[in-house]
């Protein structure tokens, strides 16, 4: 039965078509493009087939009850899978006219941990055997051997323009989730170091002495306690209030019952949710912050409220969502 109003489900309904429309829109046959291709697309690269974006829309595609949509939507996959960077690596972006693959400054990590996610939704794990081996023993040789997490440097996730480094929330949470659709080793490892690591406030500190010394400072100085952090590194951390990476955290299952619910009420406090849904972190970083880079200001666009750092990012309002039914909201 439906919870909503007639006038709002007449507008999820509009809001429905427009989103098939818009994919339908921007699919080629190579997959769908992160921008419509007009001049301002071109010029700043986003007429691409994008790693998490390609991702994250196929499975939307294959949800969508569209029998075109669903039928195209491993077409991006397999363009990724054809420029796999001889490591393991799926790019960041494949440029359709050139031909080319792109890597970003860093190493774009998500890129991979989305493809994967994708493959194994749409059951195409057979058909891209060999690229899932090979971007498995990737994401492996990123793996501290006694956290059991990935390891990043700074701006190499989707916030490219941020200084989320060392252990990060976003994307551990996506690794939780690829080690238990590919039933890859250590997984309680993960999950039980995911948890000391990213909100010691409520699982303690953990036996192994390196781990409880990042842990601890944050213990006794972090704000936002009842989110995980966004990242730990050596000597300082995340408290900004990563949405995208709590949001997941909870859909990835690392975050259930009490601990869901704890998180949603947080950024239900925070606001994220205000004007539109939502914005991606509860306090930006500032310039005069300790962990203000000065990259940030690049294409003066990540200043606070702005892009990663407090903007309102639409797509990640649809996992706000999808998180807030998976923990049984209505």
């Amino acid at each position: 039965m439906s919870v909503l109003p007639a006038a709002e489900e007449v507008l999820v309904e509009e809001c429905r078509v427009r989103a098939l429309r818009l994919l339908a829109g921007n699919l080629t046959p190579q997959g769908i493009l992160a921008a419509h291709p007009g001049p301002r697309a071109r010029a700043r690269g986003y007429a691409a087939i994008f790693g998490r974006d390609s991702a994250i829309c196929a499975i939307g595609m294959a949800l969508s009850g569209d029998a075109a949509l669903a039928a195209a939507a491993p077409k991006g996959l397999a363009t990724l899978a054809a420029h796999q960077a001889p490591n393991g690596q799926i790019p960041k972006f494949v440029d359709p006219r050139r031909g080319e693959a792109d890597f970003w400054y860093l190493g774009c990590i998500d890129a991979t941990l989305w493809w994967l996610i994708a493959v194994a939704a749409l059951r195409l794990k057979g058909r891209f055997a060999a690229q899932v081996e090979r971007a498995i023993r990737w994401l492996q040789a990123q793996e501290h051997q006694r956290f059991f997490l990935l390891q990043q440097n700074e701006a190499s996730d989707w916030a490219d323009i941020m200084p989320r480094s060392g252990f990060v929330l976003y994307t551990n949470s996506l690794w939780y989730l690829v080690k238990r659709l590919y039933r890859l080793r250590r997984v309680e490892d993960t999950r039980r170091n995911f948890g000391h690591l990213f909100h010691p406030f409520s699982t303690g500190l953990s036996d192994y002495r390196r781990a409880r010394l990042l842990s601890h400072s944050a213990r006794k100085r972090a704000k936002n306690r009842d989110l995980y952090l966004s990242f730990v590194n050596f000597s300082f951390w995340g408290d900004e209030g990563d949405v995208f990476g709590n949001l997941l955290a909870i859909l990835c299952g690392l975050a259930e019952g009490a601990a869901a619910g704890r998180i949603l009420r947080a950024l239900e406090r925070a606001r994220v949710n205000e004007p539109y849904p939502v914005r991606v972190v509860c306090d930006p970083i500032l310039e005069t912050g300790p962990l203000w880079r000065p990259y940030m200001s690049r294409h003066r666009q990540n200043f606070a409220w702005q892009y990663h750092n407090g903007g309102i990012w639409p797509f990640v309002g649809g996992f706000w969502v999808a998180a807030l039914a998976q923990a049984g909201e209505r």
